[in-house]
């Protein structure tokens, strides 16, 4: 572990910068014990702190205009493809969406703290249509305070981080294997209960879009349940609707017969089949979940007007 302290040494800002543009990129390379030791090299005069805390904030702003700039492009495509690497993809989106629209561009100060945060926390800024320069000034004071925190904690305890760095370098290799051990009994224990959330609503019912446009063709019109955080741009006709909130009160009041369609934005419709679930359980034989979620419905969407535009243009050239 004395391998840091010469790299640092050697390398000062630059190795920050690039191992915290790495981290803030979406690599899991852990960037804040690096400044942790660069903090400490500060207290002893080895390193300039200012031009560190530089090098950090910038490589944080750089990553973050890039995730910001690809959810302004590509939306929910990009919050779904993100979250598909959270170990707790199902409820990823819908808490993410739901943080950011009760806190706005201020979660952007504390996202970096917190575990797989700061790219969601940037990509919903994008995708929320944040001004640029509002996303700067607030992802700015985040990155100021997430890499000035762990300088201080550095310079208040260059001692301790010392005498941690000569212990892990005595047993650095003990110690590497027993946290990747940890980590891979962890990663499989969520693996595990995620499969069992997964069978625990197979018995739900997926309703194709196919099957629901004849439903809707035939007259049967169902009642669309929106699940999402955020009920922009819903399907025709859908509901918002609170996923928790108790069934047999408002809007939870239809005839027992009524065919319910519920719909989120989430991998394997958990969130929607878990609001299915419940329905059943209360009684209504007739609710499903929409297979594929809103994004199957949104590709469907952009299939149909990317047909349509070539024939348009055919008719109006003849």
């Amino acid at each position: 572990m004395k391998d840091i302290e010469t790299l640092l040494l050697e390398y000062g800002p630059l190795l920050v910068f690039l191992n915290v543009l790495l981290e803030q990129a979406g690599l899991p390379i852990p960037a804040y014990p690096l400044l942790v030791v660069a903090g400490a090299l500060a207290a002893h005069g080895h390193l300039f702190w200012p031009l560190t805390l530089a090098a950090a904030v910038l490589a944080c702003l750089i990553a973050d205009a890039g995730w910001y700039a690809g959810g302004k492009r590509f939306g929910s495509g990009l919050l779904s493809t993100v979250c598909r690497v959270s170990i707790s993809r199902d409820s990823c989106i819908r808490q993410t969406q739901s943080l950011y629209w009760r806190t706005g561009p201020r979660v952007l100060l504390v996202a970096k703290f917190l575990p797989g945060a700061s790219a969601l926390s940037t990509v919903m800024s994008g995708f929320a249509g944040l001004p640029f320069r509002t996303f700067m000034t607030y992802d700015a004071a985040g990155s100021l305070i997430w890499a000035g925190s762990a300088l201080i904690v550095g310079i208040a305890f260059n001692d301790m981080v010392g005498q941690v760095l000569g212990v892990l370098g005595d047993y650095g290799g003990y110690g590497l294997l027993t946290i990747a051990v940890v980590l891979v009994a962890y990663l499989a224990y969520r693996w595990a209960r995620r499969k069992r959330t997964i069978r625990r609503f197979a018995h739900v019912r997926r309703v194709t879009l196919d099957e629901l446009e004849e439903m809707q063709a035939q007259g049967r019109v169902p009642v669309l349940l929106d699940v999402r955080a955020s009920s922009d741009d819903p399907l025709p006709g859908a509901i918002p609707v609170d996923p928790h909130a108790r069934i047999g009160e408002e809007p939870y009041q239809w005839p027992l017969d009524a065919h319910i369609v519920v719909y989120c934005a989430c991998p394997e419709e958990i969130s929607a089949a878990v609001l299915a679930d419940r329905l059943l359980r209360a009684g209504y034989r007739n609710a499903g979940a929409l297979a594929g979620g809103y994004n199957a419905w949104v590709a469907r969407q952009r299939a149909a007007d990317a047909a349509v535009a070539p024939e348009s243009v055919r008719m109006s050239g003849g």
